[in-house]
C-alpha cells in the first residue's frame, strides 16, 4: 500500500531510496495545484474524480488529504471536546473515520493505473489548523459542503477563513466533463469578481463559457461589467441577461443551467460574512442545497 499518513508521525531517519516518508507526502500535498480534501468517507470518490479532472484541465498537479477533528489532540473549550466525543457513537472514532476514508481512497486508486502514484496525506486534531495546514498553498480545493461534522466545518474554514477557490461535488454521481460548459452567475460585486479571477486557469480551458446576469439593471451594467471582465482576463464567453420573474434568483440560475446543459456553475459565494449569511443568505444556500452540478465558488 502506498498511502502514507503523515499525522503524528515520529521523527524519521534520512530518507532512503524506495522509501516514501510522510513529510515528503505532506510537502507534495501542500504544493499541489488541486487538492481533494476528504473529511467524509461518503464523498471521497466524487471529490477525487473531480479533482483529477480539474488538475488535468490545467496540466497541473493533484493531491489528496484527509482532515478530521480529534478531541485528544485539540485545544478547545470543554463543550467543544464533549461534542466531538459524542460523535463517536454515530460516526466512530477519529481513527475509524480515517480508516473508512483510506479504504475509499484505495478503492478509487486501484481502478486505474495512472492513480497509483497518488498518496494520501492525513491531519487530525484541531480541524481549523488541519485545514490551514493542508490547503493554504493550493489554488483549488475540492471539498464537500454537506456530510458529517468534519465536512461541514472544513467547508466553512476553506471558504470563510482560508478564502480559497472551492469546487463542491454534486450530491449524486459526478457525470464528468467538468469544463464542458461553465455557467457563471454574475453580479458586479467584489466576491463575484474574485471568484472569476481565481478560476481563470480553469475557465481558459473550458469548451464554453456563459455569463448569466439575472435581473440586470436598466442601464445594462451587469452585462457591461461581465464583458469587461472577460476581456481583461482574455476569456471568450457569451453574456446573457434574463429576468427571474416570479422565481427566486437561485431557481432561475438552476433552470438556465439545466436548459443550457451546463456542466459546472461558478459563483461568488456569500456576499456577507458567515453569521449574516445565516440570516440573509439566499442564493448561495439555495444553490448548494439544490444544484446537481459541480459548483465552483469563492467568498
Amino acid at each position: 500500500m502506498n498511502n502514507v499518513l503523515s499525522n503524528g508521525s515520529p521523527p524519521r531517519p534520512p530518507q532512503q531510496a524506495g522509501v516514501i516518508f510522510a513529510d515528503h507526502v505532506h510537502e507534495v500535498t501542500v504544493h499541489a495545484d488541486v487538492l481533494a480534501l476528504l473529511p467524509d468517507p461518503a464523498t471521497v470518490r466524487s471529490c477525487l474524480d473531480i479533482a483529477q479532472d480539474a488538475a488535468r484541465a490545467i496540466h497541473g498537479t493533484m493531491a489528496a488529504a484527509h482532515v478530521g477533528a480529534d478531541p485528544e489532540k485539540m485545544i478547545a473549550a470543554p463543550e467543544e471536546i464533549d461534542l466531538q466525543m459524542l460523535r463517536e457513537h454515530d460516526e466512530g472514532s477519529p481513527l475509524k473515520r480515517l480508516e473508512r476514508v483510506t479504504r475509499a481512497f484505495e478503492d478509487w486508486q486501484r481502478e486505474r493505473p495512472d492513480r497509483k502514484g497518488l498518496l494520501l496525506d492525513d491531519c487530525r486534531g484541531d480541524l481549523n489548523r488541519c485545514v490551514t495546514t493542508e490547503c493554504h498553498e493550493t489554488a483549488l480545493v475540492v471539498a464537500p459542503c454537506h456530510g458529517n461534522m468534519d465536512a461541514r466545518d472544513a467547508f466553512h474554514d476553506i471558504l470563510f477563513n482560508e478564502h480559497k477557490l472551492v469546487l463542491v461535488p454534486p450530491p449524486g454521481q459526478y457525470a464528468g466533463d467538468l469544463l464542458g460548459h461553465v455557467v457563471i452567475g454574475w453580479k458586479p460585486h467584489d466576491h463575484a469578481q474574485r471568484a472569476v479571477v481565481a478560476a481563470r486557469r480553469w475557465l481558459a480551458t473550458a469548451n464554453r463559457i456563459t455569463v448569466l446576469c439575472v435581473n440586470d439593471k436598466p442601464d445594462g451594467s451587469y452585462r457591461f461589467t461581465a464583458r469587461e471582465l472577460l476581456k481583461q482576463l482574455g476569456l471568450d464567453g457569451d453574456v446573457i441577461a434574463i429576468s427571474s420573474g416570479s422565481r427566486s434568483v437561485g431557481e432561475t440560475i438552476l433552470d438556465f443551467a439545466k436548459t443550457a446543459n451546463a456542466t459546472c456553475l461558478l459563483i461568488g459565494a456569500f456576499k456577507h460574512g458567515y453569521f449574516l449569511e445565516l440570516l440573509l443568505g439566499r442564493v448561495t444556500r439555495y444553490l448548494l442545497s439544490h444544484s446537481t452540478l459541480p459548483m465552483m465558488m469563492k467568498h
